[in-house]
């Protein structure tokens, strides 16, 4: 069964409102203007009001206004029937936060997807450094500095013509955490940009080239005719040179190589 919470809920909540989210599309509002709805998604777990977890992220979202808190649904698809209130939209909030954060009922381990649907998606998986400035933000509920960073990884262009002047300072350090070089700390690099005429023994010759490979894996990539994988060499010296001298080179295919440390 579930409640409601008793403790912070000034008003009785209809079940149809409170757990049966909808994905028919709102008429959208946003403090930061111009902000691109996305494709709308539903939400099917209910939760328990009375769990103290579930307690403390709805106090977390208590103070943001509506726009807020449609401003980060939308950014994660998720789309509000238009007859909901603001506290409908907050409780649909609840359990999406819970649901990304692994603290649901109904949430399961989050898995790296098989093909990326943004550039922000796949920042959040492959720019470890660009993840902790993102999850930076959140913590601090900056939510217009998220919607920023998302935006801005989606189309930089756009993002820095509308927030270019309020937001100069987080343009300037998204575009620090994506260049920045992770640390070498292991033998095994990811690789991705190799033409894919190369070949498997093609590719594994080039690098093998630089030291001796312990493991070594690779595929075609499905969207583009280039190769993609994984090698472990002998060593984490060889494995430096390897991001030193392939990464970021012009293979001729219309992107840089990606060279990157796990």
């Amino acid at each position: 069964m579930v409640h409601l919470i008793s403790f912070a809920l000034p008003l009785a909540l209809s079940a149809s409102t409170a757990f049966a989210w909808t994905t028919s599309t709102p008429s959208f509002r946003t403090s930061l203007p111009g902000m691109r709805p996305s494709t709308s998604t539903a939400l099917l777990m209910a939760i328990d009001y009375n769990d103290p977890i579930v307690a403390e992220e709805f106090n977390n979202i208590q103070p943001m206004t509506y726009e807020e808190v449609e401003e980060e649904l939308m950014m994660s698809g998720i789309r509000g029937s238009p007859d909901m209130n603001e506290m409908d939209l907050k409780l649909m909030l609840v359990e999406m936060r819970l649901m990304l954060s692994g603290k649901g009922k109904n949430s399961k381990e989050k898995k790296k997807p098989a093909k990326y649907s943004s550039k922000f998606e796949e920042a959040m998986w492959e720019k470890p450094i660009f993840k902790e400035l993102y999850d930076g933000l959140k913590a601090k509920g900056d939510h217009n500095g998220q919607n920023v960073a998302a935006e801005y990884l989606n189309d930089p262009d756009v993002a820095t013509s509308r927030y270019g002047k309020d937001y100069k300072r987080l343009l300037s350090d998204i575009v620090k955490a994506m260049n920045a070089k992770k640390e070498v700390t292991t033998p095994t690099i990811t690789f991705k940009g190799f033409p894919a005429n190369m070949g498997e023994a093609g590719c594994k010759m080039t690098l093998q080239a630089l030291g001796e490979i312990v493991d070594f894996e690779c595929v075609e990539s499905e969207d583009f005719p280039i190769l993609q994988g994984k090698v472990t060499f002998g060593d984490i010296e060889t494995a430096k040179k390897a991001i030193e001298q392939y990464d970021g080179m012009d293979m001729g295919m219309g992107q840089a190589l990606e060279i990157e440390t796990l």
